[in-house]
C-alpha cells in the first residue's frame, strides 16, 4: 500500500486547488496552502544546499528558500518564461509553519477536484518516484498531479541530516 499525506477532501468529497504547469504537465496543490503568486524574483544560490532547494528570495523582507520541483519529479532544469511564477506556500517543517516559494512554468487557475474522480498512483508504470505523488486526478484535458509537498520536503531534511554524517552510518 502506498504510504502518502492524506489528501483533506471536503465533506462533499471535493478539494478546492491551485492548478500549474512544470514541463508539459499538470500539478495541483491545496488552494489554502498558498500565500501569494509572484513574479520570478532575483535568486542567490546557496552554496552546498540541495538543487530541489538550491537558492533564496528577499519575499517581503524575508528570505524564503525556492523549490524547484521540477528535479523532485526528473524533469530537466529550465529557463523561466514569461509565464514562470512563483507560489509562496506555508506549510509545517519540523512543526514550524515554513514558507516556501515553488517555482512554476506556468499558474493557471484555483480549480475544484472531486474525490470521485482520483486515483492512488500506480505501482508500476510511473515515471516519477510513488513516494512524491498523493494522487493522480482524471480531468477534462488529462491527468492531474497532486504532489505529497509533506514528502518531498521530508526526503530534503532526511538527505541534510545524513550530510555531515560518515558514510558508514547512512542506511
Amino acid at each position: 500500500m502506498h504510504e502518502s499525506t492524506p489528501t483533506h477532501w471536503d465533506a462533499d468529497g471535493n478539494l478546492e486547488v491551485l492548478t500549474f504547469n512544470l514541463d508539459e504537465e499538470t500539478f495541483a496543490m491545496e488552494a489554502v496552502l498558498v500565500q501569494e503568486i509572484v513574479d520570478l524574483l532575483p535568486e542567490t544560490i546557496v552554496p552546498g544546499a540541495s538543487p530541489l532547494v538550491g537558492s533564496v528570495v528577499n519575499f517581503r523582507g524575508k528570505i524564503i528558500p525556492i523549490a524547484d520541483l521540477r528535479l523532485a519529479f526528473g524533469m530537466p532544469q529550465a529557463e523561466p518564461t514569461v509565464d514562470s511564477r512563483i507560489v509562496v506556500i506555508e506549510m509545517d517543517i519540523h512543526g514550524e509553519p515554513t514558507a516556501i516559494g515553488i517555482r512554476t512554468d506556468k499558474v493557471h487557475e484555483v480549480a475544484t477536484l472531486t474525490r470521485d474522480h482520483a486515483e492512488e498512483p500506480p505501482a508500476v508504470g510511473m515515471r516519477w518516484k510513488r513516494d512524491f505523488v498523493r494522487e493522480l486526478v482524471r480531468a477534462q484535458d488529462g491527468i492531474i498531479v497532486l504532489p505529497d509537498l509533506p514528502s518531498i520536503f521530508r526526503s530534503l531534511s532526511a538527505a541534510d541530516d545524513h550530510a555531515g554524517a560518515p558514510a558508514s552510518t547512512i542506511h
